[in-house]
């Protein structure tokens, strides 16, 4: 990829931060392409003098998205969103592959989610299922990659309940029983990059080497952070009694759509598509130790945490 021009859609975003050190590493030039380019300033640092170029599109809008696309070699889409998802999981997929089959692009590498299902019952699932299609059809070449959860420094996951348990004395769970393989971001990235260029390619799913509960990946993270809250399993019946009244509001603790995706677990079970770039997975107590002193008692200076291992997690 040396020296090759590659448009990254949504590449400001958490996982595009470390999409552009994978390819800028690799000496592409880097095209970021999303809605505010201001939004993605912090990339251009991480390349040399011109390696990196923001520029103004939105997947929902096909001009704008062909002309992020002029003249590339490769096109990586990690736009996801959970409001307005079909536009922008399913059209807006489907417009991003369009352009890239129309400017005869001819790498594509299109992001979706473990749990893409066009029966799932979780308008995400059928958005994300249904964006797959669409790429499908307008570029049959294309790799599509479907991590689990994906964790680092910067997620909203792993940090949202890590500031729950350091606020509560008790952290309900909703969901408890409901499995996830959640994946670093680093290791996403590096496959997005090998997986550039490749031929024969299908459907791969990206996971880490370690499953947990919803539950037990609380209490590792309670753990983690040296806290021990107490953990309570909300019922189904009270879940959805929360999702219904208070979903439609900002901030609320659980969408219905939310909910319904917990319905599921979310873990590996097609090809591993690590293993298939011979990439190791990297465990989350290898990495997460790095940045959740932010919720320890007296931070970083609280004395070193109890890291948790594989055996706190089911396998």
């Amino acid at each position: 990829m040396q020296g090759k021009l590659v448009t990254v859609f949504g590449g400001g975003g958490f996982l595009g931060r470390y999409v552009a050190e994978a390819l800028l590493a690799q000496g592409v030039r880097l095209r970021v392409a999303g809605r505010n380019p201001a939004g993605a300033n912090h990339i251009k640092p991480l390349g040399n003098l011109g390696q990196v170029q923001l520029i103004a599109a939105d997947v929902t809008k096909p001009a704008s998205v062909a002309r992020a696309v002029k003249d590339a070699d490769a096109v990586i889409n990690l736009v996801g969103s959970f409001d307005n998802m079909n536009a922008i999981q399913n059209v807006g997929a489907g417009n991003v592959a369009s352009a890239a089959a129309a400017a005869g692009i001819r790498s594509l590498v299109h992001i979706s989610a473990i749990g893409a299902d066009a029966e799932s019952e979780a308008e995400y699932g059928q958005s994300k299922a249904a964006g797959e299609a669409a790429v499908r059809a307008a570029f049959p070449d294309a790799v599509i990659l479907r991590p689990s959860i994906v964790f680092g420094r910067e997620d909203q996951f792993i940090n949202r309940f890590a500031g729950l348990i350091r606020m509560l004395p008790v952290v309900p769970v909703i969901g408890a029983n409901t499995k996830f393989q959640p994946v670093f971001v680093g290791d996403v990235a590096k496959a997005i990059a090998a997986a550039l260029g490749e031929k024969g390619v299908q459907t791969l799913e990206l996971g880490g080497p370690n499953i947990y509960s919803m539950m037990e990946l609380n209490r590792w993270i309670a753990k983690a952070i040296g806290r021990d809250p107490l953990f309570i399993e909300v019922t189904d019946f009270a879940a959805k009694a929360l999702a219904v009244g208070t979903g439609w509001m900002p901030g609320a603790p659980i969408t219905g759509d939310q909910l319904k995706m917990l319905g599921r677990d979310n873990i590996v079970t097609g090809t591993d598509g690590l293993a298939a770039f011979g990439i190791v997975p990297t465990p989350l107590e290898a990495i997460a130790d790095d940045w959740l002193d932010i919720y320890r008692k007296h931070g970083r200076f609280g004395g070193p945490s109890a890291k948790a291992g594989p055996a706190d997690a089911g396998k």
